[in-house]
């Protein structure tokens, strides 16, 4: 089984690869096309989460690898990110509030529960920020980091377009909006674009999950 689960995963995400490449259409994204087809695998065998975890340990060890590898692109553009240090910061810092504004903001007008609250206001975050955020302040860590992942997935879907759409073209900003917004896998996406835009989205995708593992612990009690 545990062959089959690797199998099933790395099938599924390459499946929304060759399908996007194909058709071109932004839903396809094989992120969110590679979930779809685990989640319809782990339904159908019955599978315990805990044991395809298990199954997918090998996949699951190359995430950290691939998350230092960003270090690469911000090391070869460091003299470009640190002669706009004081706009990446803003950016950041502009762009991690906002996020969890509109979450806090969205979920009390909802009048959703309290967990509910703290996903969304850890939603821009990666999804291991978002979990132990919420563990430590008795939240849902299962759902924090289920809304993480769907930030990042829609984030990598409309994002770049909209950009585009509003005007935003430098490769830098491009790349801040979409590492603060929807964090790895955002910055996956970007990625594409070119290497400033890449090292961009890391940093704003380190940054913002740094303010927001500082600043909603700090200020729960106040929400």
């Amino acid at each position: 089984m545990s062959l089959l689960s690797l199998a099933v995963t790395l099938g599924g995400f390459l499946l929304g690869v060759a399908l996007n490449r194909r058709l071109r259409l932004r839903l396809l994204n094989p992120t969110l096309i590679g979930i779809a087809v685990v989640m319809l695998y782990l339904e159908l065998t019955r599978r315990p989460y805990v044991a395809y975890a298990e199954d997918t340990r090998p996949i699951s060890l190359l995430l950290g690898p691939a998350v230092v590898s960003l270090a690469v692109p911000l090391y070869r553009q460091r003299a470009l990110l640190r002669r706009h240090a004081p706009w990446v910061l803003l950016g950041v810092a502009c762009g991690t509030v906002t996020a969890m504004g509109i979450g806090i903001a969205g979920a009390a007008l909802l009048r959703l529960a309290p967990e509910w609250r703290l996903a969304l206001a850890t939603e821009s975050a990666t999804s291991p920020i978002a979990l132990a955020v919420a563990e430590q302040l008795g939240g849902s860590g299962g759902l924090s980091a289920v809304i993480a992942i769907l930030t990042g997935v829609l984030g990598s879907i409309i994002g770049p377009g909209w950009l585009t759409r509003l005007g935003v073209r430098h490769p830098l900003a491009r790349g801040l909006a979409m590492g603060t917004a929807s964090h790895g896998i955002g910055t996956a996406r970007i990625l594409e674009e070119g290497e400033v835009a890449g090292a961009a989205a890391g940093l704003g995708m380190g940054l913002g999950g740094l303010a927001v593992a500082l600043t909603v612990p700090a200020l729960w009690h106040l929400l």
